[in-house]
């Protein structure tokens, strides 16, 4: 196994003391300080992360469009220019190769935002349904750094961070799931309204060679308004009380959308795209279901805990479960099977042995405050 990469802002992750963890196939920052210091910064204020080991592909060409319809699981050729919508890389089966984020950046050309651990599985289903589409496939990870800013403050820090300009909109009128054309320090920059904690929040892709200047920027324009750089310990912990799943955790070629709650990002009212005939033909009608678990006290459900039924009987299995620095009580996303799946059903969670009551909890666990 080859040792895990690192991004462009590892060595300013170094200097500011940050723990690291191979994610991915990346060497990536799980902490600076606190994990609780982090997660509770980006609720009340703002969170700067280095999200640079997501992987980027270019689609273009006349048909970029249908092609994307063919190829993912919902309908992108409609979307306009401007916009950014969730989507999913089904296999032929129905199972989930990845979840994707896609942007239109003109008419004849998208943007597919993949997770860092897919970046190969991904770029293989695009090329592989590429075949006898007349498009241009190029795999742009390496070219550029994904920064995120999150958190209430997240506006008012981009606003202050010198060198750093929207073009033809403010950045204060880009909307949920768009994008803005901007600029920093004269280097082209993509900058969403997009994020994975639940906050409102700003991801910006930038060239390479403009990443650590920007890394300081937004640090320094940030400071006043209470930004603080944030971990993957943070990151997961906030992206377990929006109730957002993560690959490998609620999501696997295991898995169909609608067992993971992701139906709606299906149009299977489209002529055809891959995993459309495997999903069609499946029962669905027994199979485990994503829900949300809520308990008292202290002892969270972990991944791969048993979620146990009235009779003391196995049900599920928890796929993501934390403490909720939020909330103060521990939350758990688990696969149950459907009879159990119903808001207020009262189930258990085997933590190391000991039986700790649980109540099904429709998700998220935590909405913001518009």
């Amino acid at each position: 196994m080859s040792d895990p990469r690192s991004t462009v802002l590892h060595h300013r992750h170094t200097a500011l003391g940050a723990s690291f963890t191979d994610f991915g196939g990346w060497l990536m920052p799980v902490r600076y300080t606190s994990d609780l210091a982090e997660h509770h910064a980006v609720r009340s204020a703002a969170g700067l992360f280095d999200i640079s080991h997501m992987a980027e592909f270019e689609v273009t060409g006349s048909v970029a469009g249908d092609y994307l319809d063919a190829a993912l699981a919902g309908v992108l050729s409609a979307m306009p220019v401007g916009k950014a919508k969730y989507s999913l890389v089904l296999a032929v089966d129905g199972g989930i190769i990845d979840d994707v984020i896609v942007y239109r950046l003109a008419d004849e050309r998208f943007l597919v935002i993949a997770n860092a651990g897919n970046r190969a599985p991904v770029w293989a289903a695009l090329q592989q349904r590429a075949e006898g589409w007349d498009v241009e496939l190029r795999d742009l990870t390496d070219e550029y750094a994904l920064l995120a800013v999150q958190g209430p403050a997240a506006l008012s820090v981009l606003e202050a961070t010198p060198g750093l300009t929207t073009t033809g909109v403010a950045l204060a009128d880009t909307r949920y799931y768009a994008w803005a054309s901007a600029e920093f320090a004269g280097e082209p920059l993509l900058l969403a309204r997009t994020g994975y904690t639940g906050e409102d929040g700003f991801e910006l892709m930038v060239p390479i060679a403009a990443a650590e200047a920007l890394w300081d920027a937004l640090l320094a324009a940030g400071a006043p308004f209470g930004l603080v750089p944030a971990g993957l310990a943070s990151r997961d912990t906030l992206r377990l009380e929006a109730g957002m799943p993560l690959y490998g955790h609620e999501l696997s070629l295991q898995v169909t959308p609608t067992q993971a709650g992701l139906g709606r990002a299906v149009a299977m009212d489209k002529p055809e795209f891959v995993g459309r005939k495997g999903l069609g033909s499946r029962d669905g009608s027994d199979v485990p279901v994503l829900v949300g678990l809520a308990s008292a006290g202290r002892r969270a459900g972990r991944a791969g805990y048993a979620v146990l039924g009235p009779d003391g009987e196995r049900v599920g299995e928890v796929t993501s479960g934390a403490l909720s620095p939020t909330l103060g009580h521990p939350i758990a996303m688990a696969y149950v099977a459907p009879v159990f799946a119903t808001p207020g059903t009262e189930l258990a969670l085997d933590v190391r042995g000991t039986r700790i009551p649980a109540t099904v909890t429709p998700l998220p666990f935590y909405r913001r405050k518009k």
